[in-house]
């Protein structure tokens, strides 16, 4: 039995090949919009790409850039076919084709739902890149003069104060490395070749932070050395000072930015899934409606139109036969003692020029 038969009059197909041929158009414009919002998660990936570690995040964005251009040419196409679907012998052109097409439809629509899902998973993905890449970016901040690091200490800073944040998950990570280049430090001062030596990797460790984690709403000069330290400072307590550095880190400020991204992409690729979704259930109506009319013969008639012929049940069973049965068709029979040849009769070799021997009569 049909699944979701549908009865349809020679202007309800016409009518359905038109407005099936618009929303092809339309879809072209959607997957320009699915590419678009690819390159543009790209581009948003590729500003931080400094503090970021070499982990595979671009697979998202990759996949939607790619899905938009065969979205493009795939909808291109399905706007002709159905332009053609309105005259019942331009159809025959198309008719050993439309299968194939749906199909193949059918797959690439599947490919937009997952790159929806895949906008909403990549979080874990993302959030371990920016841990390792700022971890590592924070390590080499104090490299200025290095080749292929000088740039880090002006990207964290800018990081820093776009995004109001401070060290990788708070302000305290500053405090766990040496931020502070080594051609900076006076070794003529006492304390500082006493903190140096009080480091088991001689590290100069102190409870500062660079400036770019001042919070500009502070109402009073920021204080940015000897934080933890109450007597160094007038009328100062640093468990109470909560505008005085930013608060929160910069993977926690990143990942609430790049999520708001992701599900905003990913809730537009959605709805654009459904609306392609129901673009090939039209086509498939279209499909079988035409097919109807060419087995009856005459393009005026009224046909019935389904999204399968059979129950899924069935359809299921018959796709797994003919899976099932790819393998077999070139497999031999050697039920027979192993030899594909036991039934082909062998050249008999009778001698000279290959005379066969006279028979002998059988005595009666």
């Amino acid at each position: 039995m049909a699944v979701l038969k549908v009865k349809f009059t020679k202007s309800k197909r016409d009518k359905l090949a038109q407005v099936l041929w618009v929303l092809n158009w339309v879809s072209v414009v959607t997957g320009l919009i699915l590419f678009s919002l690819g390159l543009f998660l790209k581009v948003e990936i590729n500003k931080q790409r400094e503090v970021m570690s070499d982990r595979d995040i671009h697979s998202v964005p990759n996949m939607l850039i790619a899905v938009g251009l065969i979205a493009c040419g795939i909808n291109f196409l399905g706007g002709k076919i159905c332009y053609d679907c309105v005259d019942t012998t331009k159809f025959l052109r198309w008719k050993l084709l439309m299968l194939p097409y749906i199909i193949c439809t059918f797959f690439f629509t599947f490919c937009i739902l997952v790159g929806a899902l895949m906008c909403y998973t990549m979080r874990n993905e993302l959030e371990e890149s920016l841990n390792l890449g700022l971890r590592d970016a924070m390590r080499y901040y104090k490299d200025t003069d290095m080749p292929g690091r000088c740039f880090l200490k002006r990207t964290l800073d800018m990081l820093q104060i776009q995004f109001h944040c401070c060290g990788n998950r708070g302000f305290r990570d500053w405090f766990q490395i040496q931020w502070i280049s080594n051609r900076y430090l006076d070794m003529s001062r006492r304390e500082v070749v006493d903190r140096l030596r009080s480091n088991v990797e001689g590290k100069y460790l102190m409870d500062g932070v660079p400036f770019s984690c001042c919070n500009i709403y502070s109402p009073r000069p920021c204080i940015q050395h000897q934080i933890t330290n109450n007597s160094a400072h007038f009328n100062y307590d640093y468990q109470t000072e909560e505008l005085n550095l930013w608060r929160q880190g910069c993977q926690e400020a990143l990942m609430e930015y790049y999520t708001q991204i992701m599900q905003s992409i990913g809730l537009t690729v959605l709805i654009i899934w459904l609306f392609e979704l129901s673009v090939l259930t039209g086509v498939r109506y279209l499909q079988t409606a035409m097919e109807n009319v060419l087995r009856q013969g005459d393009p005026d008639c009224e046909c019935d139109g389904w999204l399968l012929e059979n129950s899924f049940v069935e359809t299921a069973r018959s796709n797994f036969n003919i899976i099932k049965n790819l393998g077999k068709c070139n497999q031999i029979d050697t039920a027979n003692n192993g030899d594909p040849n036991i039934d082909v009769p062998s050249i008999a070799h009778y001698g000279p020029d290959n005379v066969p021997p006279k028979q002998i009569p059988l005595a009666n």
